[in-house]
């Protein structure tokens, strides 16, 4: 049966642990000599701006010794009406995987059901499971034991929150995040997180104070306070966001003295962060762009090579 990688639903905590340590072999010993993804094609779909993703993502299937085929809706046949069902079907008889960055997260959903080869994830306005694997990556790589880390996520309660919260609650993480209370993750994404660590032994936290998120955290965690498609809600959100939400130094005062920042990029300095915190010593963001990488090109030989061996 094929599998979708539409957001951390359907998979155990061993197999991410495996993709992450795959990611992080790839990077530390180099990528296999073989080509285990020679003769297999990957066709990338983007209904959104790109910039780390379709590169991250090209360069992984080239790494692996896959062909990448970059699109974007414009130039498919979608764009004139041809419904989602049909163009999956006929992509599935070309390519051996679909990797879409969309608008809608039912766009994902449609693909997956008419696709018999898998379909990636690359960001839907609920998810962005590849950069929560990058960040759960960066993390290990930094910070060692995973289940001894707090992360605090301060702001907007979006799709890079929400698989934050899924990947933390399933590899027993300890997250808190503080947005407000308009802003706070979707109560479907809590629930089905409370449910994951009763296994994991993880604990969920929400909060509308940043402070209380922060304290004694081990990562920082922030995301832009407006998002792509939502620019006719800027006034609105920035202010209910900034400043309260932004994190600052005297913000990260509150961490553990080695507490570490992350951002997903792309960043506004001096609205959710201050420029002084994203460009510090303490900042992984540059780490954590790079790692998007290694767990992509992990991601697709788990998916299509018989879970990563090779």
């Amino acid at each position: 049966m094929v599998r979708h990688f539409l957001d951390f639903e359907g998979y155990t905590a061993e197999e991410i642990l495996h993709i992450i340590d795959m990611a992080i072999n790839f990077k530390r010993k180099g990528y296999p000599d073989n080509k285990p993804l020679s003769g297999k094609s990957v066709v990338l779909i983007f209904e959104k701006p790109s910039t780390r993703t379709r590169v991250s993502f090209q360069v992984a299937i080239t790494k692996l010794g896959g062909e990448s085929i970059p699109l974007s809706v414009s130039e498919m046949q979608l764009s004139r009406g041809e419904p989602i069902s049909d163009t999956m079907r006929v992509l599935s008889a070309y390519v051996d995987a679909v990797v879409a960055r969309v608008y809608k997260h039912e766009t994902l959903s449609e693909m997956a059901k008419y696709s018999s080869v898998p379909v990636i994830n690359a960001l839907s306005d609920r998810f962005h499971p590849c950069q929560g694997l990058a960040d759960i990556m960066t993390i290990k790589e930094l910070k060692g034991d995973i289940h001894s880390v707090k992360v605090a996520y301060v702001g907007d309660g979006n799709n890079v929150c929400n698989s934050l919260i899924q990947a933390c609650s399933l590899l027993g993480v300890r997250i808190a995040v503080a947005s407000p209370k308009e802003y706070q993750p979707p109560e479907t994404v809590i629930t089905q997180a409370k449910e994951w660590v009763k296994k994991s032994g993880s604990l969920i936290e929400l909060t509308e104070n940043p402070e209380d998120a922060v304290r004694d955290a081990d990562v920082v965690y922030t995301d832009v306070f407006v998002s792509m498609g939502q620019e006719e809600e800027r006034e609105k959100r920035l202010k209910i966001f900034y400043p309260k939400y932004k994190v600052t130094e005297r913000l990260m005062s509150l961490a553990k003295p080695d507490a570490i920042f992350m951002h997903c990029l792309p960043a506004h300095r001096e609205e959710e962060v201050e420029a002084s915190v994203i460009n510090g010593e303490r900042s992984a963001v540059w780490q954590q762009a790079a790692n998007r990488l290694h767990t992509e090109a992990a991601l697709l030989l788990y998916l299509l090579q018989d879970g990563g061996r090779f």
